[in-house]
């Protein structure tokens, strides 16, 4: 199960929302502290490369299914899993939508507001129906 390797790349992407970069020592220090197999660091690695590759198109993305919020005034934290989901959802086939959605709502209800769940998969139900 990826759900640790999930989180890490969450807590990667939130922190690049306030610097702007990815921390290579954060991600270093994530994976031993939780133990990531190979896999996991595979994983990582391919989705904060898709994030980061893709940034700005995912934020647009973002911003037209988010009708409520621009992008620019979502809460970092529901805008970190976003961008981690919507990575998995558009660019990476071996992992099922239904599972990115689940995930990323599980994520955000535990780092987010208690709202939060119900909106990302809003949001990524959305992109899905437009996919």
């Amino acid at each position: 199960m990826r759900t640790a390797a999930r989180e890490c790349a969450f807590k990667a992407v939130f922190a690049s929302v306030f610097t702007g970069e990815t921390d290579s020592g954060l991600i270093k220090s994530m994976i031993k502290a939780d133990k990531l197999d190979e896999d996991d660091c595979a994983y990582l690695n391919r989705v904060i490369s898709l994030v980061g590759g893709h940034r700005e198109e995912l934020l647009r993305l973002l911003d037209r299914h988010s009708r409520s919020f621009p992008e620019a005034r979502l809460f970092p934290a529901d805008k970190s899993v976003l961008l981690v989901a919507l990575a998995e959802i558009l660019y990476m086939d071996d992992i099922p939508a239904v599972v990115s959605v689940n995930e990323a709502a599980n994520i955000s209800s535990k780092y987010s507001s208690p709202k939060s769940a119900s909106f990302v998969s809003g949001i990524l139900s959305e992109v899905i129906k437009e996919k």
